[in-house]
């Protein structure tokens, strides 16, 4: 569109550009036309911008791969598949080196080193490919070793006259986009050939990013952004299984993005209030942030590395606050956990004696008042004997033996313990079990404990009757299948500010409650590996549910 001063009228000139015609002038307005190129990148209009543009962009190329070799190398985790992209990145950071220093220097050693990075990028494709696939499809072993002598074969040549060949860069240029071309085609194979799931999904996001940079080819700009953000996105699969959908990858690159801009904007700010003279262009102070962000990870762990073995005392110098205060409460658990069967020792001791005297009096006694009275004696030191062995079980670690285990069996053995208990008279007990459940790897005896937990207090929730139901379900979701325990009762219901605190230990809403139960159940559970949530209604009642995975 195009917008004079006196009318607004549609300038067919301006509308070329989206036909890719060439430069010319509107008879109406005398507003000329530009390339699309130049719409899209103002400084390309002479050879310095588009010099400009291209060198940036090359050097963001260069600085992602570099850091993405880097944080994938230093990871204590290497799996062959990280390491065969982290050196397919270095292969391009070395390539792309070369390019860049050319472009300045001019100098023969820098085209032989970009050259030489174009070799190595073949054979490290096809070897990130198989690590990808795990399996051969259009590309076997063989290819490796195949690509690996072609280009030891044209690196030697380019140490001969015909290095010098006017057409040696078409040469390679070529061969290394026939091997990329075919591990794209692989790719595709591939996936085609896997069934529906979350490995064939992950696999179109990598066929998505491909196509996205071989779309961008022809705009040399564009195109290395596009690699950049493209080898990025890679790590974040291959580091993140856990990640499957295509919103879990694209939020995590949201926060990388978010980040950079409050980056940017602070640069901007603290530029607008004490610097002098024009701010950089937005572009290059973005790229800045984006850079320093994803490099700070890798290089704060390489610098803690090697300081530690210069300095082996500092080892907490790179420990965030946050870190520190869970430090901090681990230590105080370990000292607790010390503590704990020393405490409890001492206090059972004299507590034995106190109940095992007041037996003995009661057997002497004249009247009934003095029986009532050691009677409370008794059932004190009863109470104060369940609360330290409430303590103990929270305070002891806990290496659950975990076994494939029946869920449904291990829940009926709970269900016939509550039958039993005299307040389960008032109660009306249902339970729907689900008939084809996987094995789950658990401790029975630490899960049986649980359900009679929170089974119990949902009774005592109901002294005036009530509904209890237990019910286990299959869950199925693309991370993995699952079964799940839900406890529900129609008791009174938890008021929103306790239901806060209701996994806190100590806390409690009973008269003579300790607070320790639901924290025990949520310590089980997290060994498990599981998940133990609740919801409350105020007058409707109270259901906890269990998410526990199963065997893989």
């Amino acid at each position: 569109l195009c917008d004079t001063q006196l009318n607004r009228q549609i300038c067919p000139v301006k509308m070329a550009f989206y036909l890719g015609a060439a430069p010319s002038r509107c008879v109406k307005s005398g507003h000329s036309a530009k390339p699309a190129t130049q719409l899209l990148f103002p400084s390309l209009t002479s050879g310095a911008g588009l010099r400009y543009e291209i060198n940036m962009e090359i050097f963001m190329l260069m600085a992602v791969g570099i850091t993405v070799s880097a944080a994938l190398t230093i990871n204590k985790k290497r799996e062959p598949l990280h390491l065969s992209f982290a050196a397919l990145c270095l292969a391009i950071t070395f390539h792309k080196g070369g390019v860049f220093f050319n472009q300045f220097f001019q100098q023969s050693a820098w085209l032989f080193i970009e050259r030489l990075g174009l070799l190595t990028i073949p054979p490290l494709a096809i070897k990130f490919s198989l690590d990808l696939f795990r399996e051969q499809t259009l590309l076997i072993q063989r290819d490796i070793r195949t690509t690996v002598l072609f280009s030891t074969g044209l690196a030697a040549l380019l140490f001969t006259p015909l290095g010098r060949w006017e057409y040696m860069g078409t040469l390679l240029d070529l061969y290394a986009a026939a091997v990329l071309l075919l591990c794209y085609l692989s790719l595709i194979v591939h996936a085609k050939r896997k069934a529906a799931g979350v490995e064939k999904k992950r696999l179109v996001y990598f066929i998505m990013v491909c196509t996205a940079a071989i779309a961008t080819y022809s705009l040399p700009p564009l195109f290395n952004l596009i690699i950049a953000g493209m080898l990025y996105f890679i790590l974040i699969m291959i580091t993140h299984p856990h990640l499957t959908e295509l919103h879990d990858l694209m939020t995590r690159a949201l926060v990388i993005l978010i980040v950079t801009l409050f980056t940017t904007v602070i640069f901007y700010l603290v530029v607008g209030f004490f610097g002098k003279g024009p701010a950089p262009p937005f572009t290059l102070v973005f790229m800045v942030s984006f850079l320093i962000i994803i490099a700070v990870g890798p290089f704060q762990v390489t610098l803690k590395r090697l300081l530690t073995r210069i300095y082996p005392e500092i080892k907490d110098v790179f420990t965030s606050p946050f870190d520190i205060d869970e430090k901090l409460e681990r230590e105080k658990a370990l000292l607790l956990e010390k503590m704990a069967p020393v405490l409890a020792h001492e206090i059972r001791n004299p507590l034995g004696s106190i109940k095992g005297a007041a037996q003995i009096l009661r057997s002497e006694a004249e009247s009934e008042e003095q029986r009532n009275l050691l009677d409370v004696i008794t059932q004190e030191a009863n109470r104060l004997n369940r609360v330290v062995s409430q303590f103990l079980d929270y305070a002891r670690p806990y290496a659950p033996n975990l076994k494939p285990q029946p869920i449904n069996a291990v829940i009926e053995k709970a269900l016939a313990v509550i039958e039993t208990d005299s307040l389960s008279s008032r109660i009306d007990i249902q339970w729907e079990l689900h008939p084809h459940l996987p094995p789950v790897p658990v401790d029975q005896e630490q899960l049986h404990q649980v359900i009679l937990n929170i089974a119990i207090n949902a009774i005592e929730a109901m002294p005036e009757g009530g509904t209890l139901t237990i019910r286990t379900s299959r869950i199925v979701s693309d991370t993995g299948d699952a079964v799940g325990i839900s406890i529900r009762d129609t008791g009174p219901g938890i008021r929103r500010e306790e239901l806060k605190q209701i996994f806190t230990p100590f806390f409690t809403t009973k008269e003579r409650g300790v607070g320790l139960g639901l924290a025990v159940c949520q310590r089980i559970i997290r060994n498990h590996g599981g998940r133990i949530r609740v919801k409350s209604i105020p007058g409707q009642g109270t259901i906890f549910f269990i998410r526990l995975e199963t065997v893989r």
